[in-house]
């Protein structure tokens, strides 16, 4: 099932997401008592968290973070999106460090390939729940990108596999690590979160029946019990509807 959910601004729709993964987090923990958070980078990332530290119902000793994609640069570096979401909350919720699930950076693995390796290894190692995320958040760019998932860049056509290397990255910096396509879908729910009139166009364009993730790579995740698009004003601005 697909949904949007509009807001007229981009720090009301923070807000509205931060809220709305708090009741995810409790509700998974009470069904399954575990919870699975994929991350995404971007300042929409860094809001989507706003609501954690503090929030009440929480068992932080079963939440897991992941995280959609990274930049393969050292640990620290300010391009990286761990570091983005340490800044926001991480850092401030009494999270166990090991469930915190991080990728490997060019400091401590030897190519983006071994550090795409050691995290599909994570991913596919037994752990608390079913192996289904429970959330995947997902940034999208102008062009339509998801994760490190670009138009028309071989790395989208990999297949049977949970993480990949990505290398000539149109965008800086030119070397990643992504979970693909099969694996940001084996999740409940699959949030995109958009903001921006910059990014009307791709948005409209992810909407139109039958969007190939070739040319549109955000139509081509799907959750399984929900797929929702949170947008702000300016971002749903080229919609049909609005």
């Amino acid at each position: 099932m697909m949904t949007i959910e509009r807001r007229a601004t981009k720090d009301e729709l923070g807000k509205d997401v931060s809220d709305q993964l708090v009741t995810e987090i409790v509700a998974a923990q009470q069904d399954r008592g575990v919870a699975h958070i994929v991350l995404t980078g971007g300042s929409m990332g860094g809001q989507s968290l706003q609501s954690l530290p503090g929030a009440e119902g929480i068992d932080w000793s079963a939440v897991h973070f992941w995280w959609g994609d990274e930049r393969f640069v050292p640990a620290g570096d300010s391009d990286r999106n761990d570091l983005e979401a340490d800044n926001a909350a991480l850092s401030a919720l009494p999270v166990p460090a090991e469930h915190i699930h991080r990728v490997a950076g060019s400091d401590s693995a030897a190519s983006a390939e071994e550090s795409a390796a050691a995290y599909s290894d994570a991913i596919r190692a037994p752990k608390p729940g079913d192996g289904m995320f429970d959330v995947v958040m997902l940034g999208m760019g102008p062009d339509g990108h998801v994760a490190s998932l670009f138009p028309h860049h071989p790395a989208q056509r990999t297949e049977d596999a949970i993480a990949i290397a990505v290398h000539d990255s149109p965008k800086p910096p030119p070397d990643r690590v992504s979970l693909t396509f099969e694996c940001l879908g084996r999740s409940r729910q699959v949030w995109l979160l958009v903001a921006g009139s910059e990014k009307a166009s791709a948005v409209a364009a992810a909407h139109v029946p039958g969007a190939s993730r070739w040319d549109v790579p955000a139509a081509g995740v799907h959750g399984q019990d929900a797929t929702i698009w949170w947008l702000d004003d300016d971002a749903a601005a080229e919609l049909s509807h609005g």
